[in-house]
Parts: structure tokens; C-alpha cells; sequence
């Protein structure tokens, strides 16, 4: 089977993993919990993402793995870790999260999960809230609001995330409307358990914050899990309603002039750019009477159940394409890629089982997030999500970053300036579906978003060596640095490379607040980690200079060693961007 996979064209590749892609597949092999122990009773363990690998690659260790089944299971063992000054960290059920987060940052520290904090503690409909415990994941939120009649109304696109997870990085959907696209700006109330020096309080203690304490509460909604464990979360929800959404097609060429007033015009609007394609594919997605007759789905398409033959089929023609420095087959499979994707919709149905035309009109609880290869049957890895570490498939960088609205005319133009430098330089992405743009509004948690902005995602290859430089590796460090240094972007707390992390803490005008909340619920750093103290500007280290760092995005190279000369790969100024350092192939 293998000798004739290997001689398939890139085409037939493509063409078979959409015809799987695009059936309805219910069955599928669910990630396995990111915490490994050695023991029956979860003793000397190891945790990682859903990835399999931190941007270091690094292996996180711990004493000991906890599963709270209530709150009260949280606190005692908060409390025996405080009196004992113990590190903590939180991990959650599919460890989502790229950087490392999760990491105790000392052997002998524990984990506490979140995977059987999983409860809907209570939905109150006459308020429209909705109180969960912070293991919940958003599609299990979704399903138990949508019975009721509410619906949460702007979130991730990507339904496995935890609430808890979700709120400690900021992850957020796509709006400029109403408070905005991030979760935790609808958030009412959170339960947080925190460690405690003094015997008087047990040794951890139970904060209740809402409006009426907003410095902790604008602390905790977005707290890269350093302020204690969330225990629960209340949220706003709305009376269920109906949304009308058509994919369109056009060039990218007054993109630039086009994005903020779209994202203005459209409630739910976003933008997947295909910039070496010059084509942006706009998302016209608004609210429409609920009697408006529609069932549509959305089960996009790259998060549905995927044959594990196929993933690692397509991963050896990638790697073989990389190696050759094979461009045009890159390019090549990026365009059949996506006219696939448009053709199918992405993944949208009228009825829920085929796509008929747009626009396709269905209740907000079907049409705002999927994740189907989450599905909890397992079938021995015949299909799963695409990156999942146990098979050869997906592996990849993510760096994502928010662009403020006034900056982002000319950050479009200087990705398109290098694609006039370099046409192909942009297909690496383009097989991973392209540039992701997405609005999100100012916040008003500490380290949530500082002004409305547009969020860009990137997703590339990354090779199993280190060692190995990427196809047009200079073009994408070069957008990284100009996104993230020439334009200031905030990178996204739970995904990136380090180097994006750089000074990070500088950006955010409310840091002195949030560490002064962080010093009152953790004197002891129990919940810190050298990781987190470098993120937030305590230590020095977010970059890491060694032979090769700059391949993986743990520093900017400085001089050629941190590329790879052996392969050609030198550090060199942008193209477009002058101060920017790549590693280039000479």
C-alpha cells in the first residue's frame, strides 16, 4: 500500500484525502490525554500539546498528574501543594496551547487536569447565563446552551478547546461588533482557586470576582494559567438566531484598501487570503431572521475525521518536496488545495449533509465552530485529526499575530511586495489553507487585545530535524519580524515561536496591573514557571541562541550559525523589510 502511495502524484494525493474529507465521517480516533505517567496511580509524568512538541522541544516533566472531579477536590489539592511549595500547573484536556504553558518548570512539581471538571454546573434563562465548570469543552457549552434556546455568540472557530484553556490565552472567533470577538469579554463571573501562604486560609483560598472587582477580574480573564486554577465561568449568552453565510472569491489587489470597512460592514465577517494566488476569499456572514427557512452545518473541512494512510502519504511528498526544493510542487498542491476547498464550501452544508449553493442559512450553534475528528469512537487510528502526534501526519509552526487596523493597509502591502519579489514564496502556506484573517475588538483584560485589530494566522511546514531549513524559510521569518517588530503585533498567547514573544510584556499598557494581581494571588510563584517570568518580562530567555535556533524560531539569527551554512542557509537582511534577519538560501 505504502510503495503505492509513494507513487501517486501530488494530485491524486489531494484528490483522494477530499473525497475522504468531504464524506461524512463519524468515526474517529480521539487525541490521547497530552499527560503520560509511569505509574497506575499517575506518578513521574510527562506532558506535552496536542502536537506533540513544544517549540523548543523540550520535554516537560512532573512529579505527579491530579484529576479533580469538583471544586472542592481542587482546593485540597491546591492547598497540599502551597503548603508544601509545590510548583502547579493547569493542563486541560486536549493541550492545545503551542508555547509551553503547561510546563511545571521543576521535576517535582504536579499537574492538576481539568479533563473531569467538565460539568454544566447551571443555564439561567431568564438571565441567559450559563455556569460551567472550566473543563468544559465549547462544543459540549454549545450543544447544552442550543438546548435551551441560547447560544454563546462569538467563539473560536475550533470547538476543542476547554473554557478555562480558551480564557487563559484569549482565544477568540471574529467580530468588530459588540464587545468583540474574545470569549472572556463575555464572561460574568469567575470562580478561581488560588494558592495561599497562610495557614489561616487553608493554604488556598476561593476567589469570587466579577464587575464589582475589576482589577482581579480583568487580571483573570486572561491569565496564562499563572493566577491559580479556574474552577468555573459564567457567561452572557443570547436568544438562539440564524445566520446567513456566502464564500466569496476575488483578487487581492484592493484587499488592502477593502479589509477594515468589511470587517465594520459584517457582523461575522473574516478573510482567507491566498496572497502568492493573488485571491482573498471574503466571508459575508450576517444575522437573519430566525423563521428565515435553513439548516445549514458548518464541519469544516481540515478538522473532520482524516485517514491516517492518506496523512502519511501527503507528509512524504511534503518532506520529498522540501528536500528537492520543489517550488512548483508546493504551488502546485497549494492550488488544487484550495479550489478544492472553495469548490466543497469548506465544509458547509444547506442541510447538513450536502452543499447546495450560497448562501447557506443555519442556526448560530451549527454554524459557528466544529471539530468532528474529535468524535469520542475509536477506530485503532484509521482516521483522526490531521495532526495527531501518534501518526505521520500534519507537523507544523503556527505564528499569529493582531495587527491594530490603522497598521494593517501596509502590512498587506508588504506581504504583497514580497510576493512580487518571490511569486512562489507564499504556496508553503498556502497548502495549509492560507493567511486567516480575523477581527477582534480591545479589551479590557489586562492582556487581552489593547486596540481593534485584524488577527493573522499563518500555518507552515516544520521538519522532525531541527536542523532542516524550510523551503522559502526567509520569506515567512521575514513577515514574522515585520508583523511582529515593524508593525507591533501582539502575538497570540497560545500559539508562536518564541522569538515572537520578544519584549512581548512592553505592548500591553496594563502589565504593571496584572502582575500586581498575579503578586496577591501567588507570592510564592507557585503557578509561574522561567517560561511564563520570560513572557512576562520577570526574566531574561524568551530567545534562545544555539547552532540552528533561528530554523525553528527560537531566535533571530544574528550571524550565519543560527541558520544552517552546511545547507546554504545563511542570515540575511529582508528583502522588503531591511531590518529584518532571515535565514537565507545563497
Amino acid at each position: 500500500m505504502f510503495l503505492f502511495l509513494k507513487s501517486m502524484s501530488q494530485k491524486s494525493f489531494v484528490s483522494i484525502l477530499i473525497l475522504v474529507f468531504s464524506s461524512v465521517i463519524v468515526l474517529s480516533t480521539p487525541p490521547e490525554d497530552p499527560i503520560k505517567c509511569s505509574s497506575s496511580n499517575n506518578t513521574t509524568c510527562t506532558i506535552t500539546n496536542s502536537y506533540g512538541m513544544f517549540p523548543d522541544r523540550t520535554i516537560c516533566q512532573a512529579s505527579q498528574a491530579l484529576y479533580p472531579t469538583n471544586e472542592q477536590e481542587l482546593i485540597s489539592m491546591v492547598a497540599s501543594a502551597s503548603r508544601a511549595k509545590i510548583k502547579i500547573k493547569v493542563a486541560t484536556r486536549y493541550s492545545h496551547s503551542i508555547p509551553k504553558l503547561v510546563c511545571p518548570d521543576d521535576p517535582n512539581g504536579i499537574l492538576i487536569s481539568t479533563r473531569y471538571l467538565n460539568k454544566v454546573v447551571k443555564i439561567d434563562v431568564d438571565e441567559k447565563t450559563i455556569t460551567v465548570e472550566s473543563g468544559v469543552t465549547l462544543k459540549d457549552l454549545i450543544d447544552e446552551a442550543s438546548r435551551k434556546g441560547l447560544v454563546l455568540p462569538y467563539t473560536p472557530y475550533w470547538h476543542g478547546l476547554t473554557i478555562g484553556g480558551l480564557m487563559g490565552t484569549g482565544a477568540h472567533g471574529s467580530t468588530l461588533w459588540n464587545k468583540g470577538s474574545a470569549v472572556h469579554d463575555y464572561v460574568v463571573e469567575i470562580r478561581i482557586v488560588r494558592a495561599s501562604d497562610s495557614e489561616d486560609d487553608g493554604y488556598a483560598k476561593v476567589e469570587i470576582l466579577n464587575g464589582n472587582n475589576d482589577e482581579d477580574f480583568n487580571a483573570v480573564k486572561v491569565s496564562l494559567g499563572v493566577l491559580g486554577v479556574i474552577s468555573q465561568v459564567t457567561l452572557k449568552l443570547e436568544p438562539m438566531f440564524k445566520r446567513s453565510l456566502t464564500y466569496l472569491a476575488k483578487n487581492d489587489s484592493d484587499l488592502g484598501l477593502e479589509v477594515v470597512s468589511f470587517g465594520h460592514e459584517h457582523e461575522f465577517a473574516d478573510i482567507t487570503w491566498y496572497p502568492s494566488q493573488t485571491k482573498a476569499i471574503y466571508r459575508f456572514d450576517a444575522r437573519v431572521p430566525v423563521n428565515t427557512s435553513g439548516n445549514g452545518l458548518y464541519d469544516f473541512i481540515p478538522f473532520r475525521p482524516t485517514s491516517s494512510i492518506l496523512l502519511a502519504g501527503i507528509r512524504t511528498q511534503e518532506d520529498r518536496d522540501e528536500s528537492t526544493g520543489n517550488a512548483d510542487g508546493k504551488c502546485g498542491l497549494a492550488k488544487l488545495t484550495t479550489n478544492t476547498l472553495i469548490t466543497s464550501a469548506y465544509g458547509l452544508t444547506n442541510n447538513g449533509i450536502i452543499f447546495t449553493g450560497y448562501p447557506v442559512i443555519g442556526f448560530q450553534n451549527r454554524l459557528q465552530s466544529s471539530g468532528s475528528c474529535l468524535d469520542s469512537i475509536h477506530n485503532a487510528k484509521i482516521t483522526v485529526c490531521a495532526w495527531d502526534s501518534r501518526i505521520k501526519g500534519e507537523f507544523f509552526h503556527q505564528t499569529t499575530f493582531r495587527i491594530s487596523l490603522s497598521l494593517v493597509k501596509n502590512f498587506i502591502e508588504d506581504i504583497q511586495k514580497l510576493v512580487q519579489l518571490e511569486p512562489k514564496g507564499l504556496c508553503v502556506i498556502e497548502q495549509y489553507n492560507g493567511i486567516l484573517m480575523r477581527y477582534v475588538k480591545a479589551s479590557s483584560a489586562y492582556l487581552g487585545n489593547q486596540e481593534d485589530a485584524i488577527d493573522f494566522d499563518f500555518t507552515y511546514y516544520r521538519s522532525k530535524d531541527p536542523m532542516m531549513p524550510r523551503l522559502y524559510e526567509d520569506i515567512i521569518e521575514e513577515i514574522e519580524q515585520i508583523g511582529i517588530f515593524k508593525y507591533g503585533g501582539l502575538p497570540h498567547w497560545g500559539k508562536n515561536r518564541n522569538l515572537a514573544f520578544e519584549g512581548v510584556y512592553k505592548k500591553y499598557k496594563n502589565v504593571g496591573k496584572f502582575l500586581k494581581v498575579k503578586e496577591k494571588y501567588d507570592s510564592q510563584g507557585l503557578f509561574s514557571s522561567t517560561w511564563t517570568d520570560q513572557m512576562l518580562g520577570l526574566k531574561e530567555g524568551v530567545t534562545i541562541l544555539k547552532n540552528g535556533c533561528a530554523l525553528e524560531g527560537l531566535c533571530i539569527c544574528s550571524q550565519d550559525s543560527h541558520c544552517n551554512p552546511s545547507k546554504g542557509y545563511f542570515c540575511r537582511q529582508g528583502k522588503v523589510y531591511k531590518e529584518a534577519r532571515v535565514c537565507s538560501h545563497v
